[in-house]
């Protein structure tokens, strides 16, 4: 089988950051980019906990969705299998500075939340009692600040080794 394309990212060098992972062209012509929501070094900083990586789908999908500019684009919000960020899939031919000050919102929508989690509950979620909302929130404000706010080529390109 041929390697995809996430696969032949060298993640030894991937920092954290926004990255265009692909982009596809739809039949009838119109674009969708995957983005790489990269929140840990892969292999150099322990993942996100599952726990609070649920929470942070539940939040940020809730969020997109709900955005006024937005929400008309957004196809996908969901967490990667190996927990160290997560994918948006944006109706468009984007790039990651197209969408800085968007996930500047997102995650500090998720720092900064309180209450109940959107649709945390048995009717609601496949597994409502896996959420961490401190952690959810803490990891948030890391990316946040540590990387969102500080931003480089780094953190928007692919490493290209």
């Amino acid at each position: 089988m041929e390697k995809i394309t996430s696969f032949t990212i060298n993640h030894l060098s991937l920092k954290r950051g926004i990255f265009v992972s692909r982009k596809d062209r739809l039949p009838k012509g119109d674009v969708v980019t995957t983005f790489d929501i990269r929140m840990k070094e892969p292999n150099r900083e322990q993942a996100v906990h599952q726990a609070a990586l649920h929470t942070i789908e539940h939040l940020a999908a809730t969020f997109l969705r709900n955005h006024p500019v937005w929400k008309n684009r957004v196809i996908y919000w969901g967490p990667m299998g190996c927990c160290t960020g997560n994918y948006l899939l944006l109706e468009g031919d984007l790039q990651s500075s197209d969408i800085v000050d968007l996930m500047k919102e997102t995650f500090t929508f998720i720092s900064e939340f309180e209450g109940d989690i959107p649709g945390a509950n048995a009717r609601d979620c496949g597994n409502y009692t896996l959420n961490d909302m401190p952690l959810a929130r803490r990891e948030a404000r890391k990316f946040l600040v540590e990387v969102l706010c500080n931003l480089s080529s780094e953190n928007l390109n692919y490493p290209q080794d």
